[in-house]
């Protein structure tokens, strides 16, 4: 049994070792995206691998947020990355933008009660 574990040890570790490599070395965003995937998954099943072995059931709503924060992000990630291939505008959240559009600039001049 020892030898397996040391086995699971040895695979998770040489997946998360090549995950920094790429991670580093990547040469585009998804690249790194995936690499981060790639050790999130491999601390997963690391801390499935030990809730298995030790018969702890209280890491089971850890390793549900972990898994659903990395799918959040890898989802935010692919949708940043095809926003921006497709060229289309990411508004900016703080509004500095000079041509920022104020409250009144986007009303219509018949809905401000001007008559034309």
């Amino acid at each position: 049994m020892n030898a397996l574990w040391i086995a699971i040890g040895v695979m998770l570790g040489l997946a998360a070792l090549l995950g920094m490599v790429r991670m580093l070395m990547g040469p585009s965003v998804l690249d790194r995206a995936l690499s981060v995937d790639v050790l999130l998954a491999s601390a997963l099943t690391g801390a499935g691998a030990y809730a298995a072995f030790h018969r702890d059931p209280t890491v089971l709503p850890t390793l549900l947020v972990l898994s659903l924060l990395g799918f959040v992000g890898s989802v935010s990630i692919a949708k940043f990355v095809a926003r921006r291939a497709l060229g289309e505008h990411i508004p900016s959240t703080t509004g500095s933008h000079p041509t920022s559009a104020t409250p009144t600039d986007a009303v219509p001049d018949s809905e401000k009660g001007e008559n034309p």
